[in-house]
């Protein structure tokens, strides 16, 4: 994923992607954790974001997002489909948004 997220980078200059690379890299012990609520409260309708880390259950999202994450708990996933969004791989993400443009980092 790492080699992806920085070949991304390079092929179409985009900093968001070789930055999400670095954090990628780290030990799974420094990545962070953000709840929906958190989520919910940083973010509107239709929003694009990135967690480098794991997304927790805790809380809901009221409008649709569009999310990518190192990692996913069932709940957070299950919420986030029920309120009309999606969860995409990184490979997805990148071809959806090639510059990176529009993709917020949360965490």
């Amino acid at each position: 994923m790492a080699k992806e997220l920085k070949q991304a980078s390079t092929k179409n200059d985009a900093p968001i992607w070789s930055k999400l690379a670095k954090l990628a890299l780290k030990t799974s012990v420094s990545r962070r954790v953000v709840n929906l609520t958190k989520i919910n409260q940083v973010t509107k309708e239709n929003a694009v974001i990135v967690v480098p880390g794991k997304v927790l259950g805790t809380g809901n999202v009221l409008h649709k997002i569009t999310l990518s994450s190192f990692s996913i708990s069932n709940s957070a996933a299950k919420k986030i489909i029920e309120s009309g969004g999606t969860i995409i791989s990184f490979s997805e993400m990148i071809k959806k948004f090639p510059t990176g443009k529009g993709v917020i980092i949360i965490g």
